[in-house]
């Protein structure tokens, strides 16, 4: 059982190293607001265009980042689910040994 049980943990390492490395992206007004994260939901980068940035009052900006960046969290949401949802799958299927169904 404890083997089971560090081979999960061993799983959930691997994946957090996979999420840290798949980078995710969300834009706002038309790509000139970019917001770079990890799949893991960590921001990376925020990067405004200058003209944008230069012409833009700060609602306008605030708005737009959030905007962006709710969007990089969503897809990093949606990768993170798949990934979890794979791995569940892999565990509960090399859990039934624990059960008696060896």
């Amino acid at each position: 059982m404890f083997d089971k049980l560090f081979q999960a943990q061993q799983k959930a390492d691997e994946i957090k190293k996979r999420l840290d490395a798949i980078t995710v992206t969300g834009t706002a007004e038309g790509g000139k607001i970019t917001v770079t994260a990890t799949a893991n939901k960590t921001i990376r980068s925020i990067q405004i265009d200058p003209d944008f940035y230069a012409n833009s009052d700060r609602e306008e900006l605030e708005e737009l980042v959030t905007v962006a960046v709710n969007k990089a969290m969503e897809q990093a949401e949606n990768i993170s689910q798949s990934e979890m949802q794979a791995a569940t799958r892999d565990m509960f299927g090399g859990l039934e040994g624990l059960f008696g169904n060896q």
